[in-house]
């Protein structure tokens, strides 16, 4: 089971680096396009330009941020041990899905099984932790019944 929650584990952190990714690169891009654009005779067009490009890099910057506010989180998840219990780090499998509460990265797939990674924040991840292997909770109108906690 240890295996199951390294899977996981590394299927997160590679979704977050490649957000990282992303955005460095949107950056840099934004960066070079900047510095190679020359003031042409059109004056408003070459600010509005400017200014869109700046809004554009704030926007990248906002994302990078995100995703280095998730990498730390991330890092301070185990990706080994068990619990009782759900916690930070659990695998909860459910009869209406199974959840990876670490960080909110979509659909993970090991063993052609689905996990959904969610946030201990989120309103599911809120419902699962502290509960255990028999446990029910309700969500949106959908009942789930805990069948095991990883």
């Amino acid at each position: 089971m240890n295996n199951l929650k390294q899977q996981l584990y590394k299927q997160c952190f590679d979704h977050i680096q490649q957000r990282i990714d992303d955005a460095q690169f949107a950056i840099d891009e934004i960066h070079e396009a900047t510095t190679e654009d020359t003031k042409s005779s059109a004056g408003d067009k070459y600010e509005t330009s400017r200014e869109m490009m700046q809004q554009e890099t704030d926007r990248n910057m906002a994302q990078l941020a995100e995703a280095n506010k998730l990498k730390v989180a991330l890092n301070q998840i185990s990706d080994s041990g068990t619990s009782a219990t759900a916690e930070t780090g659990s695998v909860v499998l459910t009869g209406n899905g199974n959840f990876y509460l670490a960080v909110s990265a979509g659909v993970l797939m090991v063993d052609n099984e689905r996990y959904f990674a969610v946030s201990p924040a989120s309103p599911i991840g809120l419902q699962l932790k502290g509960l255990k292997k028999g446990d029910e909770f309700s969500l949106n109108g959908k009942l789930y019944h805990i069948n095991l906690v990883i």
